[in-house]
C-alpha cells in the first residue's frame, strides 16, 4: 500500500474487497490495477482489504463526525482520504455484496464523499451484477458517484490460469471506457471536494 499525494495525476484507489483465504479477487485486482497503471492519467495505488485487516465496526462515535477512537479506522481513514476515485474490486456472494464490502464503506464517512467509483466485478453467471446493484445503494449514501460503465467478469474461473487472471477482449475494452468515465467524474467532482 503506497500513501501520499500526486499533484499531477488524480490518485485512483484499486481496493481487492474480498478476503477470504484462496480468493480470485486478488489476481482479478492485479489485472485491473495494472490497467490502470497503463492508462496513463491516474497515480494508481492498489489496495488490498485482507492486508488492512479491519475488524467487524467496532468506533463508538457515527463515521460523519470523524472522531475515530482505533488505530485500524484511523489508517482506513488515511488510506480512502488519499484518494479522488476508486475501482472497487468485488465478489458476489449469495447474490449480494460480501460482509467485508459492507464493513469497509460503514467505517468511515467523509473520506468517501464527492468521489467516483467505478467497479469490476466477478462471480457465476451474472458475474457479480447483483452485487454491484446493492452497493451502488450504499455508496450513493456517503455521497459517491456509482458509474454506469464498469467490469464485469462472469464465470471468473475461467479466466484464471497459473494464479493470474487473463482477460479477453470485451474485458480489455470495458476497463478502458471505465477509465474513460472515471477521468471525466474525477474532473467533474473536483469542485465539491474542495
Amino acid at each position: 500500500m503506497q500513501l501520499g499525494r500526486s499533484d499531477q495525476k488524480p490518485v485512483l484507489e484499486v481496493i481487492i474487497f474480498s478476503t477470504r483465504p484462496g480468493r480470485v479477487g486478488l489476481p482479478v485486482g492485479h489485472w485491473i490495477y495494472e490497467k490502470a497503471k497503463g492508462d496513463g492519467r491516474f497515480d494508481v495505488r492498489l489496495v488490498d482489504l485482507k492486508e488492512v485487516n479491519l475488524p467487524f465496526l467496532d468506533e463508538p462515535k457515527h463515521p460523519r463526525f470523524g472522531e475515530y477512537e482505533h488505530e485500524h479506522t484511523k489508517r482506513w481513514s488515511e488510506i480512502v482520504s488519499q484518494a479522488d476515485a476508486f475501482v472497487f474490486v468485488v465478489p458476489e456472494y449469495n447474490f449480494g455484496m460480501s460482509g467485508a464490502t459492507k464493513n469497509a464503506i460503514d467505517f468511515l464517512h467523509k473520506e468517501w464523499n464527492y468521489k467516483p467509483v467505478g467497479f469490476v466485478s466477478y462471480g457465476g453467471i451474472s458475474g457479480g451484477i447483483r452485487a454491484v446493484q446493492m452497493i451502488k445503494q450504499v455508496v450513493t449514501t456517503v455521497k459517491m458517484v456509482p458509474l454506469v460503465e464498469a467490469v464485469h467478469i462472469p464465470f471468473v474461473q475461467n479466466f484464471i490460469k497459473d494464479g493470474q487472471f487473463c482477460e479477453n477482449q470485451e474485458l480489455d475494452n470495458a476497463a478502458k471506457i471505465m477509465f474513460e468515465e472515471l477521468f471525466r467524474w474525477v474532473q467533474a467532482l473536483k469542485t465539491l471536494r474542495t
